[in-house]
C-alpha cells in the first residue's frame, strides 16, 4: 500500500544574503536602541548619583 507524497522535497540551496565583508571580518556595528550620550545631562548625573549612593550603601553594609 503505497501513498502519494503531499509535499515536494525540493529544497533550494542559494546562499543570497546580502554580507559585504569577508568571512574574517566582524560584522558592522548596529545601531543601538538607545544611547547614554543621547540622555539629557540631568538625567546622566542622577543615574550616576543613584549608581555611587548604591555603592555606598554597599561598602556601608560591608563595614558594619
Amino acid at each position: 500500500m503505497t501513498q502519494p507524497a503531499l509535499h515536494s522535497h525540493g529544497h533550494s540551496h542559494a546562499h543570497g544574503h546580502g554580507h559585504s565583508h569577508g568571512p574574517a571580518a566582524p560584522h558592522p556595528a548596529q545601531p543601538a536602541p538607545w544611547s547614554i550620550l543621547r540622555m539629557p545631562v540631568t538625567t546622566r548625573l542622577g543615574a550616576a548619583l543613584a549608581a555611587s549612593a548604591v555603592l555606598w550603601l554597599i561598602v556601608w553594609l560591608a563595614m558594619r
